[in-house]
């Protein structure tokens, strides 16, 4: 059976987003916080898409400006539910953030001609069982400001599969090389709106906070970059989004084996943590089987 070819696109991103967080937080551990993060990291994403103008693309419909900025603004309202979902409870917040993959599919049969073939379906829910075992906490956790943090992660959720939808639906008339460089110059440009929130002005970042900072911030900006474009050149939503999800299976191997060089402690788990993000890496890997060779 032939691989599709276009979901390496969406794999290598998978694993470009876990290298990236691993800088991003190594980073965050010179107080550059959460939103002169996010701001960094989308200049980042404006100036990478930038260059995707060259290909060219049909004439841009006068009336259909707001399409991108439309899919822009979107993409940072994700990023700000969250941040402020997870400023309560991580362990609530990323099995809700899951739900991504079967709003993702359930947007598509809604928006898109194309229907979503039903083994996509159930693995969209392989993947979100998956990524709730994936993250599960450890004993003893308390959890805090559970229903605003469910109610932040699933605004988020909503937001990014959006996004993802609208970008198969819009950017095939405008072309990628209009349509995605003006989508993430929108979301640079909207980001501006994040510097009130900024604990400090962006010169007042530790000079050795950068090497961390800002490699992670261009990979998240490449691994973006090459989930749109598989969305705005070969569609595919959900099945994209069932193989990005394998970003949490790469996450926990990445922290078990290189977690150490990046100040990363969460190599030492209990027995029955370890049990659940072994029965979460065999969903993923059936979820991507059934998307990948179904």
């Amino acid at each position: 059976m032939t691989f599709p070819a276009h979901l390496l696109f969406p794999l290598s991103s998978s694993v470009g987003y876990v290298l990236a967080v691993l800088l991003v937080k190594r980073s965050a551990s010179y107080g550059v916080g959460l939103w002169r993060t996010t701001f960094v990291a989308n200049l980042a994403m404006g100036i990478c898409f930038s260059p995707l103008w060259l290909l060219g693309g049909p004439p841009i419909p006068a009336g259909l400006w707001w399409q991108p900025v439309l899919a822009g603004g979107l993409f940072f309202a994700g990023q700000v539910a969250t941040f402020l979902a997870l400023e309560g409870d991580v362990s609530v917040a990323t099995p809700v953030l899951g739900l991504k993959i079967l709003l993702v599919a359930l947007l598509s049969a809604m928006l898109l001609q194309d229907p979503v073939p039903l083994k996509w379906w159930v693995a969209a829910c392989l993947s979100t069982g998956a990524i709730v075992l994936l993250n599960s906490g450890g004993r003893g956790m308390v959890h805090r400001r559970v229903g605003a943090t469910i109610l932040w992660a699933a605004l988020a959720a909503c937001a990014y599969a959006l996004t993802d939808v609208l970008v198969q639906k819009w950017a095939p008339a405008w072309g990628v090389g209009r349509f995605l460089p003006l989508m993430f110059g929108s979301l640079a440009l909207i980001s501006f709106a994040l510097i009130p929130r900024f604990q400090a002005p962006l010169r007042s970042i530790p000079r050795a906070a950068w090497p961390w900072l800002l490699p992670g911030a261009v990979i998240l900006a490449l691994q973006a970059a090459s989930m749109t474009y598989a969305l705005g050149v070969y569609g595919d939503a959900t099945a994209v989004n069932i193989v990005y999800a394998s970003r949490g299976l790469w996450s926990v191997a990445a922290v078990w084996l290189v977690g150490h060089w990046f100040g990363n402690e969460e190599q030492t788990l209990p027995s029955h943590l370890l049990r659940n993000r072994l029965g979460g890496a065999a969903l993923m890997l059936a979820a991507i089987g059934l998307v990948v060779f179904g």
